[in-house]
């Protein structure tokens, strides 16, 4: 998004179109705090110290006050601003959106970071990854669209912004056409996984002592 990316009537216009449950937007200036003014519905932003952008949630649903994890950090200068993950609570259902650094040893470590703070309960890890390759997390897939998503210089292709998930199930996902953005957006529609199951304490039940829930969730990224 940032000045020159996608503006706030393009982020409406989207979500017109696609109608998401859950929204999850990098590089988000203040501009994109009018949101909810257009479309209604519920919004969160979380910015970045020394910089114009942060991590933004938008969704139709109330949700309470996403929290900020804070990313491993690169001890060279001048490699800031430090990054933070955002993490949203919506239903059963954690979000981790993040825009990890491009170091490729260092958004590793970032990632394992948001892993261990989600670990043993449904959730997905969303955002701009800024990694090359194949991405390794023990009980993480990715079930992310498999088609590059950014052009570096309008030429290489990357497939950066990527979906990573724990007790979910992805029934589809797709890379969506070019907007204003350099990135594509990515839209999945996930499920908590059939093996999964919610205690109303909020404790995990036992698979014989509950029925199963299957909730669904139609979510969009830009």
């Amino acid at each position: 998004m940032r000045i020159t990316g996608a503006a706030v009537e393009d982020v409406a216009a989207l979500i017109g179109r696609e109608k998401p449950d859950v929204m999850l937007m990098q590089e988000a200036t203040q501009h994109i705090e009018a949101l909810p003014h257009m479309v209604g519905g519920h919004f969160h932003r979380l910015s970045w110290l020394g910089r114009i952008h942060g991590l933004a949630v938008w969704s139709p649903h109330r949700f309470a006050a996403p929290r900020a994890l804070s990313l491993p950090a690169s001890r060279l200068p001048g490699r800031l601003p430090r990054r933070r993950a955002q993490l949203v609570q919506i239903g059963d259902v954690q979000f981790a959106n993040v825009h990890l650094s491009h170091g490729q040893l260092l958004n590793r470590r970032q990632l394992a970071r948001c892993a261990a703070a989600l670990r043993g309960k449904p959730a997905a890890i969303i955002g701009d990854f800024n990694m090359v390759g194949r991405v390794e997390l023990p009980d993480f897939r990715d079930v992310g669209p498999r088609e590059p998503t950014h052009f570096a210089s309008n030429v290489v292709p990357f497939r950066l912004d990527r979906c990573l998930v724990h007790f979910l199930d992805c029934r589809s996902a797709s890379a969506l056409a070019f907007g204003p953005s350099d990135h594509r957006p990515i839209r999945l529609e996930l499920a908590i996984a059939d093996h999964w199951n919610v205690d109303p304490t909020g404790l995990r039940a036992r698979p014989e002592h509950r029925p199963t829930r299957r909730d669904r969730f139609r979510r969009l990224y830009r």
